[in-house]
């Protein structure tokens, strides 16, 4: 679709799209355009950003097809995401590459989809102690050699790693030379040991809260070293189950307005019924929107951006005319995108969605084409 015009929306007269860009604005008579939408009143947004999403409906980024990435997209779309970076899991090397590859030949556009940005190696250079749901049976440190091939791959945007490791230190510096965000994950870290991460390059914390080490008034840890630095970004899984509403709002207030990213951490059950499912070789059990492995552990989520905003909005008291970027524009802000994604402003990436009151997604573009539609 050449051009667009996108007019009567709550918040904007009438906005025009041209060529897959944000090309004009205004609030006066609109444009003469015959590819028009009437909004009717629903809240126009930048498309949301999902920066850790691991699959949906059935399908894994390590699944490593073509098939499995498209699968993904076009759910996300569903729910106002129009950008994402797929997400791997600690896994062997092999399978790792293989998923790089798929990420790499699929990057741009998908069929009715979000549009696939890059790569966000989430693992293997975690710490055991805090794993998660991530299989300790390949958690390991990086070697020159391993990491330096992973890198030069060329998709990766985002490499989540845990910082204490002094064999890791070389590994920040060298991605954000390259221009890779790092993140802190999977973390046993002690304060002092983030600080030393931050200090070398690491500007981001991956769901932050889960998997690292707490605050406590005379032992600071992770979230302590990252909620006092200006310079991280923080991820939060605004489920109300990772995360407890209350310490959402701490969260906000330490990190608003351009510093807190919401984040799915969606895995391949994301969309599909409550039952019982294979995450790899492991069973995990789908139950009041949770995910957990056998033995209780938290195993991702089932939850979707436009829920998640719900939900933070609802834990903070804020509206969306006040906190409508910690969906978009903070992520793309965090991995560097922020010059032509996450804004409602000319020269900027088509990446739109209309809302309404309850932020159930009506309509999503992304790079300027319409890739869903609500029935009505």
């Amino acid at each position: 679709m050449a051009e667009l015009l996108i007019k009567n929306a709550r918040n904007q007269a009438w906005l025009l799209v041209r060529e897959g860009k944000i090309v004009e604005m205004g609030y006066g008579e609109a444009p003469k355009i015959d590819q028009m939408i009437d909004a009717q009143g629903l809240h126009l947004l930048p498309g949301f950003i999902d920066i850790h999403v691991h699959g949906a409906m059935g399908y894994e980024t390590m699944d490593a097809t073509p098939e499995a990435i498209q699968h993904m997209a076009a759910f996300y779309a569903q729910h106002g995401v129009t950008t994402f970076l797929a997400t791997t899991w600690t896994d062997r090397r092999s399978r790792i590459e293989a998923a790089l590859e798929i990420i790499g030949q699929c990057l741009g556009p998908q069929p009715d989809g979000a549009t696939l940005l890059g790569a966000h190696l989430e693992g293997p250079f975690l710490n055991p102690a805090k794993s998660g749901a991530q299989n300790t049976e390949f958690v390991r440190i990086a070697t020159r050699e391993e990491a330096s091939s992973l890198l030069d791959t060329g998709v990766i945007r985002l490499l989540a790693l845990a910082p204490e490791y002094e064999a890791h230190h070389w590994l920040i510096q060298e991605a954000v030379s390259r221009g890779i965000t790092v993140s802190a994950a999977h973390t046993n870290a002690t304060y002092e040991e983030m600080c030393r991460g931050i200090e070398l390059g690491l500007s981001h914390a991956t769901h932050t809260f889960n998997a690292m080490t707490g605050l406590h008034h005379r032992n600071p840890g992770v979230v302590g070293a990252v909620m006092a630095s200006q310079s991280v970004s923080c991820e939060l899984i605004a489920d109300n189950i990772h995360v407890h509403p209350a310490t959402m709002n701490i969260l906000w207030q330490m990190k608003k307005p351009d510093k807190l990213v919401l984040i799915s951490d969606a895995v391949r059950v994301a969309g599909l019924p409550e039952g019982d499912y294979l995450l790899d070789t492991r069973t995990i059990s789908v139950r009041d929107d949770a995910v957990r492995l056998e033995d209780g552990t938290l195993a991702g989520s089932i939850l979707t951006l436009d829920v998640a905003l719900r939900k933070f909005l609802a834990a903070t008291g804020e509206t969306l005319d006040t906190a409508w970027q910690v969906s978009s524009l903070n992520a793309a802000r965090a991995i560097g995108i922020d010059d032509r994604k996450g804004k409602l402003e000319p020269g900027y990436d088509a990446d739109i969605i209309l809302v309404d009151e309850d932020l159930t997604v009506h309509l999503t573009i992304a790079q300027g084409t319409i890739v869903y539609r609500r029935d009505t």
